[in-house]
């Protein structure tokens, strides 16, 4: 199955009021031309999940400067004075999550698991509203699971059955995300056809991917 689409048909899948997961850390990973593709569109009021903002100008910084999320899941904002700046009057919600939580609600979504247990927060105000358990005298609080609408994700290399290999520290969030979201769009710089992967190599699976958008070559 060929799941290479182009340009135009990503835009008409966007919405406003989506939930949206972006791969990425500082940017790096993260699909810059899909991030461009929801800027020129215009969509409103997005949730996004994501390790961080990145920086106003890079990563998906620029919807948040373009005032186009009305909610952030996230570990890290301060690289992005913007999106303190708008979660301190009350413009953007931000939700900040420890980044070791962060991934395994993210895991635990994809895995269609209830959720899972963590000591990281207990005693902080990040255990506020949430249900405690207490396992073998040792207390731990319950993450809830996170799933999106869609998962934006960026990799090096893609057969045309949405294979998907990254480069180096670009892997990072991008994987578990591709569990996560009822809709998984990758980015890539490169398609080969089917076949020219060594399975070996393959990070994440074609059966999880639904559509490639190539911004680089493909080789015949």
């Amino acid at each position: 199955m060929n799941k290479i689409v182009q340009h135009e048909e990503i835009v008409a899948l966007f919405k406003d009021g989506m939930t949206i997961m972006f791969g990425g850390f500082m940017g790096v990973g993260t699909p810059a031309s899909l991030v461009r593709i929801l800027l020129n569109k215009g969509v409103r009021d997005l949730t996004i999940i994501a390790n961080d903002t990145a920086f106003p100008d890079t990563g998906v910084g620029p919807l948040i400067v373009n005032k186009q999320v009305g909610k952030v899941i996230t570990s890290h904002i301060g690289t992005n004075p913007e999106t303190g700046r708008q979660m301190i009057a009350g413009e953007t919600k931000v939700e900040l999550v420890p980044q070791g939580t962060l991934a395994e609600q993210i895991r635990a979504g994809g895995s269609g698991l209830g959720g899972i247990l963590t000591p990281t927060g207990i005693g902080t105000v990040v255990e506020e509203g949430k249900q405690k358990l207490t396992v073998s005298g040792k207390e731990y609080l319950l993450e809830l699971p996170l799933r999106a609408d869609v998962a934006l994700l960026k990799a090096y290399k893609a057969d045309k059955a949405g294979n998907l290999i990254y480069r180096k520290s670009a892997r990072n969030f991008n994987p578990i995300m591709a569990l996560a979201a009822d809709l998984v769009i990758a980015e890539v710089e490169q398609i080969v056809e089917i076949g020219q992967l060594d399975s070996d190599e393959v990070m994440t699976p074609g059966i999880l991917v639904d559509k490639v958008v190539c911004y680089g070559g493909i080789d015949e």
